[in-house]
Parts: structure tokens; sequence; C-alpha cells
């Protein structure tokens, strides 16, 4: 990493501290897990039709699974799109970007800066979700082995792992969504717009997924690629539906990159 991305990329993060959005975001993340291990603690249900949601009150270590379940469908999309979606439309509307941008600072390094800052505070984001949720299902469930989705029961220790595991295949369309919103940031130059659209967009993958006739799109969908972690649960592990979402992730979040880079590095600052 060149000095000047490295010094521009400390500012953006030392920006994302002083923002109510990267609060907003994080506060969420942490706070749904507590809220969710409190309704385990206070209900005697469960969520028998979703992965792990029958063993929600025999381990802790399943709550963090089914928050996964559930948080693809908005929750996750939407604490993604809630900085990537800011961090270049906020300068436009604040008027600081012409001023960052004729500073001796190149353009690429600002944009790498800004990309990096998406990404760490995505990472942070999920980081935080998995933390205190197995924390707090362990506080009201307990730190007890886990059942597998092929059946059988590992350890609690290797559970850990496994979470740690999923987080990380998990995070490869949390990444995706973050570009698509950088990109929808650089282009509508307005915060609400960009959010928001960024999270229409991955809604209307969700309803494509699901729309009769159109099950051969499903595997490429990049609302699909959130049930990849799901192979890490099966023995052995099946390998396939994460490979597939590396590549399938990819396919989506580099052109957005490329293509906010571009839109960015042709920017009129004199034009505002």
């Amino acid at each position: 990493m060149r000095p000047g991305v490295l010094a521009t990329y400390r500012w953006e993060l030392r920006k994302l501290r002083y923002q109510k959005r990267t609060y907003l975001g994080l506060g969420a993340a942490a706070l749904v897990p507590v809220i969710f291990a409190v309704a385990v603690a206070t209900q005697n249900g469960q969520p028998e039709d979703v992965a792990f949601g029958r063993y929600i009150h025999q381990t802790g270590l399943a709550i963090p699974f089914v928050l996964l379940l559930f948080g693809s469908i908005s929750m996750f999309p939407l604490i993604s799109a809630l900085v990537a979606g800011d961090i270049v439309a906020a300068e436009d509307h604040n008027g600081t970007l012409k001023t960052i941008l004729t500073r001796s600072v190149e353009r690429t390094q600002v944009f790498a800066a800004k990309a990096l800052a998406t990404a760490t505070y995505a990472i942070a984001a999920i980081a935080l979700t998995g933390t205190v949720a197995v924390v707090a299902g362990s506080i009201v469930s307990g730190f007890n082995p886990l059942p597998t989705l092929s059946g059988s029961t590992i350890s609690a220790g290797r559970a850990l792992v496994l979470v740690g595991g999923s987080l990380l295949v998990y995070l490869m369309p949390i990444l995706a969504i973050a570009a698509i919103g950088l990109l929808f940031s650089t282009v509508f130059r307005n915060s609400a717009a960009a959010v928001v659209g960024t999270l229409m967009a991955s809604l209307l993958l969700q309803l494509v997924g699901i729309l009769p006739g159109l099950e051969g799109l499903r595997p490429y969908l990049l609302s699909t690629q959130f049930e990849a972690w799901q192979g890490l649960l099966r023995q052995p592990a099946d390998w396939a539906p994460i490979g597939r979402a590396a590549w399938v992730c990819a396919l989506y979040g580099i052109p957005s990159v490329v293509a906010a880079l571009l839109v960015f590095l042709r920017r009129d600052v004199a034009g505002g």
C-alpha cells in the first residue's frame, strides 16, 4: 500500500468515527443479537422452519447462524449501505469533495482510501454481530455442542471455529453489496438515494430468486451467496457453494468498484 493511500485511509477512518451513520450501523449490528438473545430467553418458541432454529434453546452457538439467515434479508444489506452509500455522496453534499480532489493527493489514492474504509466498516459490522451473538447466545442458552446440518454433533469449540469461518464466507456478499453502494454513492451524489438504491438492489435480487420460472438464475444471484456458509456446517464440508460464492460475488463487486473508480476519476471538480 502506497504511503499516500495509507495516510488517506487513516483520515477516512477518522471521518467515519464522527459520522452518525457509522454508529447507527454498528449499533444495529450489536443490538440485534442482544434483542434476539433476550427473546430466546423469554420465549419458549423457536423458528423451526430455518436451519439451526430448533437448537437455539439447546446451545447459544446456534444463535449466530440463525441471525445470519435472517440478516441477509435486509439487516446486513442496510448496515452495509449506510456507510457505502454515504462515503462519497456526503462529501458532494457538504462541498468537501472539491477541496479533497484539489489537494496534492491523487484521485486514485482518495478513492482507494474510501473503498478500504468502506470495507473496514463492513468487516467491523459483521465481526461485531458475530461476537455479540456468540456471547449473548452462550449466556442465555449455554456454550454447548452444536448439531450440524448433516445430523452429527460437534463440540462447542469446533462450532465456535465454524462461526468464524461462516462469518468470513458471509462477508463476501456483504463486500459485494458495499461495492454496489460505493458505486451508487459515486454516481448519484446523494446519500439517501445511494443508500435506498443499494437496499432496493439487494431486495430486487432476492425477489428475482423467488419468482417462478427464474429458478435457473438463483445460483448466480448475489442474494443466494448469503447461504454459502451453510456448506461449512455439513460433514464433510461442502465447498462447492463457497467456491461459487467467491466468483459470483466478485462478478458483482469488482465491476462495481471499477465503474465507481472511473466515475470518480472523471468527476468534474469545478462543476461540483
